[in-house]
């Protein structure tokens, strides 16, 4: 099970933060020193994924998670960037959403993860 799902900027500051367990806010600053979880993180250009995962989860899959997220991210904004995620949060909310849910991979194809945020797009354009 996924426990917390972060975006960081080159800066370190937090872009997203989603929690898919309760974790006292005194508690999510030095998320890295949570010894029950692994950590998974990866960057891509001047931003950070990182996940809390269990210690039963797949490293791996984690890893191939971020991939799919970042790739499903550079493919609804045509390159993602740090300022694409700051102006577009409820965005990539929408999309972390309908990837995982309560802490769950629920879906990992990349037009049915797409499919409700561009039929959004498309009914605000009339």
């Amino acid at each position: 099970m996924i426990k917390f799902c972060y975006i960081l900027g080159k800066q370190g500051q937090t872009r997203l933060s989603r929690y898919y367990d309760n974790v006292p806010c005194k508690s999510r600053c030095s998320f890295f020193n949570y010894q029950d979880y692994k950590i998974v993180y990866r960057r891509y250009n001047s931003i950070f994924v990182i996940l809390a995962i269990d210690e039963e989860e797949n490293e791996v899959a984690s890893l191939e998670l971020i991939q799919l997220f970042i790739e499903t991210l550079n493919k609804y904004f045509d390159g993602v960037s740090e300022i694409d995620i700051f102006y577009n949060l409820e965005k990539i909310h929408i999309i972390l959403d309908e990837m995982i849910v309560n802490g769950y991979i629920l879906e990992t194809n990349m037009s049915k993860i797409l499919q409700p945020i561009l039929l959004m797009d498309k009914a605000s354009k009339r």
